[in-house]
């Protein structure tokens, strides 16, 4: 019978066990015995810490799946406070940790970087508290103050003597040596003062400064890759917003959502108010260090989670046609302007006014969707806050959002409003006439004549809004009243926010009631001559772009009162799911008879197709047919406000748009930059929407 294991076999698998044990006694012999000490003194030198990951966060895209703003990955510089205060003696420390700070600041600035020193006292002597401190900086420093037994009224001069004193700064320094080194050491203080975020000594820097840093072998810092917002357009800055590391403020809004304190937040515009879908959720690792600081294993415990990607409903080559159309004829005006001044200084004639900003919104007619918000001036997201002392400092008011609070009188763009008030109740009908004469004199006793901007003779309310008759809607606004006018323009939503999800000025609609409040319940406060003034949109009232833009979209489709939202769509990370889309939401229906459409709606299509129209100049010929309103309001300036309202196309209506510019005379000026935002929507918007749409995964 044949043996189940042969003799041979037996030996053969002993040879190979007997191999294996030597092998492992020796391996635990060296590991033990030989490299024992060694071993030991690396496992205890080895420093564990839990770290946090950040998060990237989501992505904002146009309606069209165009990339506006994203991430990149940059490189922080963290103080280690381990090794910058290495000592258990206090002067040792101030003296080891001065001088570090001084190296590390030498080798960031050579290499093109900048380190963050908000301490607002001047750089150089005699030292002084900087002019643009703002609430927070103040705040800041209050607290330090208390914690350092110094009165909140302390001069910059005993400020850095106490700075002197506390961090142990050594006379050899020079005073700007000395101011540099306490501006470091007060924003390392100062987060054991307050619960703020984490101190960022330096933001995103190049790998040269990197490696300079550690070719020089500078103690006191280390590296965290985080993510830095990257802005793809120029163009919206407005509407963007930014980003920056919370405050005290915001840790208190959002500590109860369970950010972290040195989380970064959306502090204007879309990254503020989307802020909790584009918020990533920071992940948990457990970091490995050797006593050199050299990372020997990373274990992630909780991994990052990304925030979504949200989706507006702007469309960004349209929001780039306005802002050059708004920032061409503001800077060409002000240049023709200033010539003419020159002139007019030799001949005593008073000077006009240069224009400051102005605004223009389009939105979509169907939906309410805004689809471009223009402002200028404007500026650049990618060198914010470089630039915010001088943007908050300049004289026209950059940073100012005027097309949701900015508040504009409408001027003769709120005549549909007046002509919509009398035809729904009644008061008047498609062949009421009104004569004018150029002057109304139903008050001339009282010494109150106010003038047409022409003389028309007997005309109807189609012909009144094209030809822009001051007196026919003078004598309708007496016809029928304030109330009427206010209760008309309330179903437009005037004089109330729109809905956006970005912080807007409600605006007003002068009103009897209102300026009774505004004079501790006199009822004799509202006067003939304020109806007069409110019927063709005058008087007290002051309308945001965006309102206007809403109203004129509502005039073309039959009384629908859209809220406003830039939101479109939010989507996961990957892109895979949809989180969110958004339908239409309806504030409002203005319910009034056909017929009194059809008669404003001729009105206006007049403005832009009559020839005795006030916008036919621009508009004559223009393909689809174009219906408009000008408005040109007196401001007590030299120069009057212009506005600028249409819609388009007149028989089946898209695209609605409203042009304001402070002092840009004529409402008619401005129909050439309404035509720039038509030609691209209908001429080169329809022919690149299909490729986009084909070439962008958006969900």
């Amino acid at each position: 019978m044949k043996k189940l294991v042969s003799p041979g076999r037996l030996v053969f698998l002993g040879i190979i066990l007997a191999a294996v044990l030597a092998l492992y006694f020796t391996t635990l012999y060296k590991f033990q015995i030989v490299e024992g000490t060694a071993n030991y003194e690396a496992s205890t030198n080895s420093i564990v810490s839990e770290e946090t990951v950040i998060a990237a966060r989501g992505n904002i895209l146009d309606r069209y799946g165009r990339l506006l703003v994203s991430n990149r990955n940059c490189n922080n510089l963290l103080i280690n406070s381990s090794e910058l205060f290495p000592y258990n003696d206090v002067d040792e420390n101030n003296a080891f940790a001065n001088e570090a700070i001084l190296r590390m600041c030498a080798i960031i600035t050579e290499n093109g970087d900048s380190y963050t020193d908000e301490l607002p006292i001047t750089k150089t002597a005699p030292f002084e508290y900087t002019d643009n401190m703002d609430a927070i900086q103040r705040a800041r420093l209050n607290a330090w103050f208390r914690a350092n037994g110094l009165d909140n009224d302390a001069t910059a001069v005993e400020v850095m003597a106490k700075m002197r004193s506390r961090y142990g700064i050594d006379n050899n320094y020079t005073a700007e040596e000395m101011r540099l080194i306490a501006g470091i050491r007060y924003e390392i203080n100062i987060r054991y003062v307050i619960n703020t975020s984490d101190y960022v000594f330096a933001e995103d820097v190049s790998i040269d400064t990197i490696t300079a840093l550690m070719e020089a072998d500078i103690p006191g810092f280390e590296v965290q890759v985080s993510y830095i917002r990257e802005y793809n357009t120029t163009y919206a800055a407005h509407i963007l917003g930014y980003t920056t590391l919370m405050d005290e403020g915001d840790y208190e809004i959002y500590k109860e959502k369970g950010y972290k304190f040195n989380a970064t937040v959306g502090k204007e515009g879309a990254e503020r108010a989307f802020e909790e879908y584009l918020h990533g959720t920071d992940g948990v690792a457990e970091v490995t260090r050797t006593s050199e600081g050299v990372v020997t294993s990373t274990v992630y415990k909780e991994a990052p989670q990304p925030g979504n990607h949200v989706y507006l409903t702007i469309d960004i080559e349209l929001q780039a046609v306005a802002e050059q159309a708004l920032a061409t004829f503001i800077t060409d005006t002000n240049a023709e302007r200033e010539e003419e001044n020159a002139i007019r200084e030799f001949t005593g004639e008073e000077k006009e006014s240069l224009i400051a900003g102005g605004a223009l919104v389009a939105v979509d007619v169907r939906t309410g969707e805004p689809l471009c918000i223009a402002n200028y001036p404007s500026f650049n997201l990618s060198t914010y806050s470089q630039d915010y002392n001088a943007l908050r400092a300049a004289a026209n008011a950059p940073l100012l959002n005027r097309a949701l609070q900015g508040g504009y009188s409408p001027g003769s763009s709120f005549k549909p409003v007046t002509a919509i008030a009398a035809l729904s109740r009644h008061f008047i009908d498609a062949e009421t006439p009104f004569v004018c004469e150029g002057v109304y004199n139903a008050y001339a006793d009282q010494g109150y004549t106010p003038h047409c901007t022409g003389i028309h003779g007997s005309i109807n309310v189609t012909q009144a809004i094209t030809f822009s008759c001051n007196l026919f809607f003078f004598q309708v606004g007496d016809l029928i009243g304030a109330d009427y006018i206010d209760e008309t323009a309330a179903e437009f939503g005037l004089g109330q926010k729109t809905g956006i999800e970005l912080y807007e000025e409600a605006g007003l609609v002068g009103s009897p009631d209102w300026k009774r409040q505004l004079y501790s319940g006199n009822d004799r406060s509202w006067f003939a001559g304020d109806t007069l003034q409110l019927a063709i949109g005058q008087s007290d009232t002051k309308l945001t772009p965006i309102q206007l833009a809403r109203y004129c979209a509502a005039l073309a489709n039959d009384g629908t009162v859209y809220e406003c939202s830039i939101l479109k769509s939010i989507s996961s990370y990957d892109y895979s799911d949809s989180i969110f889309e958004r339908t239409p939401t309806v504030a409002n229906q203005v319910e009034i008879d056909d017929f009194v459409w059809s008669l404003v709606r001729q009105g206006m299509i007049g403005v832009a197709n009559d020839p005795n129209g006030t916008a036919y100049k621009t508009f004559s010929g223009y393909t689809p047919t174009v219906a408009a309103k000008t408005g040109t309001t007196e401001t007590g300036s030299v120069t009057p406000d212009a506005v600028f309202i249409c819609y388009a196309p007149a028989e089946d209506p898209e695209i609605a748009i409203a042009v304001v510019v402070e002092k840009g005379d004529h409402g008619s000026s401005l129909a050439p930059l309404a035509r720039q935002v038509l030609d691209y929507y209908f001429n080169f918007q329809q022919s690149t929407q299909q490729t986009e749409n084909e070439l962008t995964l958006l969900h």
